[in-house]
């Protein structure tokens, strides 16, 4: 079981409208490795003060995984309330910003991993799936539905056997069966079929490494050479990895992160321009206005206006 508070700031207070805190991976003493498993009853009834107590957003640097196989479970993610019923399963990948609501008659299987416990071949299989943009609300096939939801039990029996048998072999049986539940949820609709790459295994390495950055740190870094730094490569090396991958620029592909978050904020969430330009590391609320304007013909105002079904 996770040790209390460990994803909670020194103050524990709650973020305002314009921060929106990170967590990172924190295992209770003795857990091995990266991957974490739970259930949502028992998460819940050992975490009074977890941060739907009360509800604030934040954003972790790990996968959250959860199947649902009683009640429903409402969990806010990138700002938008998700209804997940039985049979299907709630993916907050990093950097999503999410909040909790009170689980109440909700039961299943609750799996936490750092992207690092994937082996790199797998990763590169299972990339459609972790992607940010993968559906946050999976609905395997019916035929998928059981074996699933066995595997995903078979993983919290494992995970709370340790001690029954070498450390090396539990962390192996953890592993195995974390990338099986993984490799049959990629069938899952809605996620698109993993296709040649292009670029070479490096590049694509390597741009699937500076997505993971931009996920957890598009707020205060914005240019190219930021992400080239903090990933240990030349911005000429960085720029072509995007470009083989995706076709696109670096600082295009941090402009339109930004904007995608912009507009989360503007229309679902309901946040005022100011607070979003703050939130995005804009020094002036000007600047973001012709940022936004720029890339939507609409003025921030105008856009929330048009979410909210008003005039602006």
């Amino acid at each position: 079981m996770m040790v209390d508070k460990r994803h909670l700031t020194a103050s524990g207070t709650a973020a305002g409208p314009a921060e929106v805190r990170l967590y990172g991976f924190q295992p209770p003493v003795g857990t091995p490795y990266g991957l974490e498993v739970s259930t949502v009853e028992d998460f819940f009834a050992h975490h009074d003060d977890w941060p739907w107590n009360p509800p604030r957003p934040g954003r972790a640097t790990f996968h959250y995984l959860i199947a649902v196989t009683e009640g429903e479970l409402w969990h806010d993610v990138d700002h938008v309330t998700r209804t997940v019923a039985p049979g299907q399963w709630l993916w907050v990948r990093p950097g999503h910003a999410q909040c909790w609501h009170l689980p109440g008659a909700a039961r299943g299987p609750f799996i936490l991993f750092e992207p690092d416990v994937l082996r790199p071949d797998l990763a590169r299989l299972l990339a459609p799936l972790t992607a940010h943009g993968a559906p946050a609300v999976l609905s395997p096939h019916p035929d998928d539905t059981a074996w699933l939801q066995q595997t995903a039990l078979q993983l919290l029996d494992e995970h709370r056997a340790l001690g029954r048998r070498p450390l090396d072999i539990h962390h192996a049986l953890r592993r195995s069966l974390l990338e099986s539940l993984l490799l049959r949820l990629a069938n899952s609709p809605g996620i698109a079929p993993t296709g040649t790459v292009a670029a070479g295994a490096g590049r694509a390495d390597r741009y699937r490494h500076f997505l993971d950055a931009l996920e957890l740190r598009f707020r205060e870094l914005h240019q190219a050479a930021d992400y080239a730094e903090l990933l240990g490569c030349s911005v000429r090396t960085l720029s072509r990895a995007a470009q083989d991958a995706a076709g696109k620029g670096v600082r295009e592909l941090i402009d339109e992160r930004r904007l995608l978050e912009a507009r989360r904020l503007l229309g679902s969430a309901g946040w005022d321009a100011r607070a979003v330009a703050v939130h995005l590391g804009f020094t002036d609320p000007a600047n973001f206005g012709r940022f936004f304007r720029d890339r939507t013909g609409l003025t921030p105002a105008a856009f929330a206006a048009r979410a909210a079904g008003t005039d602006a």
